[in-house]
């Protein structure tokens, strides 16, 4: 007798909300169901603005667009919703209840019930009224501490993901060449290594709160010629791929990020935003990304609009389709009537329309917008009654409590760095003393944030609503941190304002004055507002305005004077390079920066920033870096000398450290195989302190030409007085690769020299080292890190 096998019981759920059924198979499910236009829905955004009264969104208008018919496109479904939160100020709370309600209207508008994917900025924190205000991301490179800026991006995701937010527009992952780029704030540093560790660290953090990191602007942006914003790029396909893309890279390959914006730009011709080599060859093929392309915001258009090199609204759809682009942002301009048209007359093939949507759903499932059990209410207000009045729950969630404020802290006085220092600090907190606090940024609250931050991207349309969150000026934490000093207060001028008139007084105050700190620097913008920030590019590196010549002014008066830069690029100084007696800088350091500057002068924090760009010591030496070829440096036949004033990794402490005792086991290798060094740092001085130990490669003879010296690798040592650490250091043959002439990778037999220094312009020890063997072609798949480690055997304390 044969037993019978009782059917499986089939599903009462659609298959692509059976939890049961695999990723591809509830999307293929999905997929088969879904019309043309419904699918067309999937891979756009609509711009909204969430209701400060607790109502749905609305749509918002910008003069880049016609209005938006919600109610007719939501039949078909929404791809995306556009920074609810960080578009006008509304309560957290209330706007928690207003995303939740436009969720359910639109998950109960379509035949399938997918909500949307609401996406946010979070450059500098979460891009929202009252949330906390991080420091910019040149400040997370000023720190060198991955660890850390793995912690504060795990901090913000989770406000934004308690809230609805899935996505969030960040890290920026472009390298600085030319410091007058205005959005040189936004990026990490000069260096792509630097760059590269910092910002996988940020989206390790960011997608372990559940949300999407976006990687931006892929690529080329940064080298815009002159350092115009939207500018074109010029550079050879090697810069691009051994400066450009290499952070890109190390991203995608170790920290599961799963989303990538594309630039704006052009390289050599061809728009990111139509460059399938790039879109697709490169990042899918050959990275093996699997996640969705996002467009920076109205980036197909400009094929149309800005490239010339599509003739309509349709040809801009079809080429950023073809190249890998998956969702049209900031909202539906060429992804909505014009690809739908094209695909009907056969211009499109569906299959590039089915290759985005699956990539969309997959990430929506992903992210359990498909679950039966998907609700529109958010975690923060999971609990609260949502049928309300709204009012009852306004100010109910916190986006900037004690946790977040300390891990600000934390960041920003990582962040300082001193760049010079002839005794004056630290000033003992206890001392009577007058101090003269000269400057335009003395007594501003919002010298400390970049433009990226909501007070300043979004709160200076809306003068009449309170900032949102506490944000102590110089002026506040001075006479803090200093409580027996007399501090007296004069701006001198204004950051950008020709006006001299008031430097007299500023004078005066710093002859009466036992010090003076010179609160100089910039006020972030967006497209002209500022003097750093997107589209605030600058004609040179001099100070904005008349700043030097009150910085002059104040250093004729006799008076010590620690000149203090709350900026968003690095400035030359002139001769306050020589003659201030200490040089405090802060990249826009966030809510907590003023505080963390006092800390440092007043000796509570011992300064460990290093600069993640270097120094300028003179004005008009762009576009420069410390990544040049030899022919980038001085020479006797240029009358123009690039040299900086304080380079790449440049940064004091209150300790002092020796190095010593370096040790190679091995000074040649296999050009597969590694290098073994060792050496012995010690803090000599009375005080804790951090050191951070950069490994530089010099390649002196290579097949094409290469930078002097290029960061490989770091290490952070943190050292009570008298302590000691014997570091091992493993050099991968990887890591002494480039681009040859045929455009592949290759690592090449002889001479080396790793150097171990305490800046780009301060060698400590250096080994000679040899690879020898043939060429060898390393690909995607190689060592991208060198590794420290205590000596196993050796170790100290």
């Amino acid at each position: 007798m044969t037993a019978t096998v009782a059917p499986e019981p089939q599903s009462p759920l659609p298959a692509w909300n059976d939890p049961r059924l695999g990723t591809e198979a509830r999307v293929d499910a999905l997929l088969g169901e879904m019309t043309l236009q419904e699918k067309i829905a999937q891979l756009f955004g609509v711009w909204v603005g969430a209701s400060d009264e607790g109502a749905e969104v609305a749509p918002h208008q910008h003069d880049m667009e016609e209005t938006v018919d919600l109610d007719g496109l939501l039949p078909d479904g929404l791809g995306q919703l556009t920074r609810p939160f960080g578009t006008v100020p509304v309560d957290p709370a209330v706007g928690a209840l207003s995303l939740l309600r436009t969720q359910r209207r639109i998950a109960a508008a379509n035949r399938f019930g997918i909500p949307a994917v609401a996406h946010e900025e979070c450059l500098a924190g979460f891009a929202a009224w009252g949330a906390t205000a991080y420091p910019v991301p040149l400040s997370w490179g000023a720190t060198f501490h991955p660890g850390l800026i793995r912690e504060m991006a795990a901090a913000i995701g989770r406000d934004m993901r308690a809230v609805g937010v899935h996505q969030g527009l960040a890290p920026v992952l472009d390298v600085v060449r030319d410091a007058r780029w205005g959005r040189v704030e936004e990026t990490i540093g000069e260096d792509p290594y630097l760059v590269g560790t910092l910002a996988t660290a940020y989206v390790q953090g960011l997608e372990s709160a559940g949300v999407v990191a976006t990687l931006k602007h892929f690529a080329g942006y940064s080298a815009s010629r002159a350092g115009r914003n939207l500018a074109p790029v010029g550079m050879g396909r090697r810069e691009l791929a051994d400066v450009i893309l290499p952070p890109f890279e190390m991203a995608v390959r170790e920290s599961g990020v799963r989303s990538v914006m594309h630039a704006y730009t052009d390289t050599d011709g061809i728009p990111s935003a139509a460059d399938a080599e790039l879109l697709t060859g490169l990042l899918r093929d050959t990275w093996g990304f699997t996640g969705t392309v996002v467009a920076d915001y109205f980036g197909i258009a400009f094929l149309k609009t800005l490239h010339g090199v599509a003739g309509t609204f349709g040809e801009a759809a079809a080429a950023a389709l073809a190249a890998g682009v998956d969702v049209e942002l900031p909202t539906v301009k060429t992804f909505g009537a014009p690809l739908l048209d094209a695909v009907r007359k056969g211009e499109v093939p569906q299959d590039l329309v089915d290759r985005a949507v699956r990539r969309v759903l997959t990430q929506k499932l992903e992210l359990g917008l498909l679950d039966p059990d998907w609700s529109p209410v958010p975690a923060a207000l999971e609990g609260a009654d949502t049928t309300a009045d709204p009012e009852t729950l306004r100010g109910t969630i916190d986006l900037d409590p004690a946790a977040n404020r300390a891990l600000a802290a934390r960041v920003a006085e990582q962040a300082v760095v001193l760049l010079r220092n002839d005794g004056t600090l630290p000033l003992d907190p206890a001392a009577p003393r007058r101090i003269a606090l000269i400057g335009p940024n003395a007594d501003n609250p919002t010298a400390v944030l970049g433009c990226y931050s909501f007070p300043v991207h979004v709160g200076g349309q809306h003068p009449d609503v309170p900032l949102g969150i506490d944000l102590p000026t110089l002026r506040d934490a001075l006479l803090t941190a200093f409580p027996a000093a007399d501090l007296v207060t004069a701006p001198g001028c204004g950051v950008d304002d020709p006006d001299t008139s008031g430097i007299a007084e500023a004078v005066a105050l710093a002859r009466g004055a036992d010090l003076v700190i010179a609160a100089l620097g910039d006020r972030a913008g967006l497209f002209g507002r500022g003097t750093s920030g997107e589209g605030c590019d600058a004609e040179s590196l001099a100070l904005p305005g008349v700043q030097q010549t009150l910085l002059d002014a104040l250093l004729d008066t006799g008076t010590p004077v620690v000149t203090t830069l709350l900026s968003g690029r690095p400035y030359a100084l002139g001769r306050a390079t020589a003659e201030s007696a200490a040089i405090l800088q802060a990249f826009f350091p966030g809510e907590a920066g003023t505080a963390a500057v006092a800390s440092v002068l007043s000796g509570r924090t011992n300064p460990s920033g290093r600069l993640p760009v270097s120094v300028p010591r003179h004005r008009g030496a762009q576009p420069s870096t410390y990544l040049a070829a030899r022919l980038g440096q001085s020479s006797e036949v240029s009358s123009i000398d690039p040299t900086p004033a304080f380079g790449f990794g440049h940064g004091l402490t209150y300790t002092t450290f020796a190095w010593t005792d370096l040790a190679v086991d091995n000074d040649t290798a296999p050009t597969d195989g590694a290098f073994t060094l060792a050496l012995t740092v010690r803090n000599t001085g009375e005080r804790p302190g951090t050191e951070l130990v950069q490994l530089y490669l010099h390649d002196p003879v290579a097949s094409v030409v290469q930078p002097v010296q290029r960061l490989i690798g770091y290490h952070r040592l943190e050292l009570a007085p008298g302590e000691s650490s014997r570091l091992q250091v493993t050099v991968p043959a990887d890591l002494a690769s480039f681009t040859g002439r045929d455009g592949t990778r290759r690592v090449e037999p002889g001479a080396l020299e790793l150097r171990l220094s305490a800046s780009s312009t301060d060698p400590r020890l250096t080994a000679a080292v040899t690879l020898t063997g043939p060429v060898r072609a390393p690909d995607h798949t190689r060592y991208l890190h060198a590794t420290f480690a205590p000596r196993p055997t050796e170790a100290t304390a």
